[in-house]
């Protein structure tokens, strides 16, 4: 049984940073590849950034150096860093497997951006 436990959300104002945490729980983590994906109102999840068990990285062209994602394969967990925040960064965020399970999805996290 795999569970994912976003942490790390809230409100800031545009051009500010948040950083995201995910720890998952079962033995898979350290050679999985996983994902950080968002949803916004109205609209589909979409993916925003991965990174292999090797640590090789992947991000959307929408957040491409603004956003940084980790693993802390020790830990379990799977960091997003955001930076320059934009309103339209404005969305749940969760963590999954690349591709996702859909069983593994979690409750995800808020991130509000104010202009």
């Amino acid at each position: 049984q795999v569970r994912l436990v976003e942490s790390g959300g809230g409100v800031v104002q545009a051009g500010g940073s948040l950083r995201l945490s995910c720890a998952a729980s079962g033995s898979i983590f350290t050679i999985t590849a996983m994902g950080w994906y968002r949803q916004a109102p109205g609209k589909q999840r979409e993916l925003v950034a991965s990174i292999t068990s090797g640590g090789r990285t992947n991000y959307a062209g929408s957040v491409k150096g603004r956003f940084t994602i980790s693993r802390d394969n020790g830990k379990k967990t799977v960091y997003l860093q955001m930076d320059s925040l934009k309103p339209e960064d404005t969305a749940v965020y969760y963590c999954n497997r690349e591709p996702p399970y859909e069983s593994f999805w979690g409750q995800g996290t808020q991130v509000t951006v104010s202009p």
